[in-house]
């Protein structure tokens, strides 16, 4: 059973959600950058991070039945939708991005819940899970909504994407500081150094994956490619070269 959403919100309403909420957005936004003329979908409890993504053309935080929704006052390009995970009520590939929020760890069917993202993802769109680390705190933290389901790990990540069809591309961590607010003051050179001294320890991983054709019929590799870290989500090696979708001309329909 998901932690009701009152809960979540009354989390995200304190200093250590909030910190949590900043952590975790600068990494988001690290990876997409600007999100001009971009239709997103959250899923989960994603309203955080949909507030600051005010470039995008629109924006939709669906919430599980078995969460509950919450009023979410925002702009008119902005909309709540109280959702099935494994049905959900949008046409075949209409996002250009989706991020995924306290979704994954709760969910009664994963793969079913990827799967239905992955339908309404647009053609080399691009899904984001956010999703609590196994070898971090906050998974063992039932102060935080981390706490709640199964957390994950990079690995399992991969496989339940490849599973889903779609194709593992980048990748990152956050939340390196344990869930403590008198800690607060030191989460930004936590976080900084976190990744080289404490690669484990991370509270949350972030998965990113791209829906496209060449996840359908992966090829190995002779050897693995090598690659420089960056602050944001760091590409991962693939059977294939992939295309950025931010090259490619996908124009969304107009409300």
């Amino acid at each position: 059973m998901r932690r009701d959403v009152t809960e979540i919100r009354r989390f995200y309403g304190t200093q250590l959600g909030q910190m949590a909420a900043r952590l975790i957005g600068a990494r988001l936004n690290d990876a997409w950058g600007p999100l001009t003329g971009q239709d997103v979908l959250g899923i989960g409890y994603a309203a955080p991070w949909l507030d600051e993504m005010r470039d995008a053309r629109r924006a939709v935080c669906a919430m599980p039945f078995s969460q509950g929704a919450e009023a979410w006052p925002r702009p008119a390009r902005c909309r709540t939708a109280l959702v099935e995970e494994d049905a959900l009520p949008f046409s075949t590939g209409v996002f250009d991005r989706i991020v995924a929020v306290h979704a994954i760890e709760e969910a009664p069917d994963p793969l079913a819940l990827v799967r239905e993202l992955g339908r309404v993802l647009k053609p080399s769109g691009r899904l984001v899970l956010v999703v609590a680390g196994r070898g971090g705190l906050w998974a063992r933290s039932e102060n935080t909504p981390f706490g709640d389901g199964r957390p994950y790990s990079r690995g399992q990540l991969e496989r339940l994407v490849r599973e889903a069809e779609l194709e593992p591309f980048a990748w990152s961590q956050a939340l390196f500081i344990p869930p403590w607010d008198r800690l607060s003051g030191m989460a930004d050179v936590l976080e900084t150094w976190g990744d080289r001294l404490a690669p484990g320890a991370a509270g949350v991983v972030m998965l990113e994956a791209i829906k496209s054709q060449l996840a359908l019929r992966p090829k190995p590799v002779a050897q693995r490619a090598r690659v420089r870290r960056t602050p944001g989500l760091a590409p991962q090696p693939a059977g294939r070269a992939l295309i950025d979708s931010d090259a490619m001309d996908i124009a969304g329909e107009p409300d």
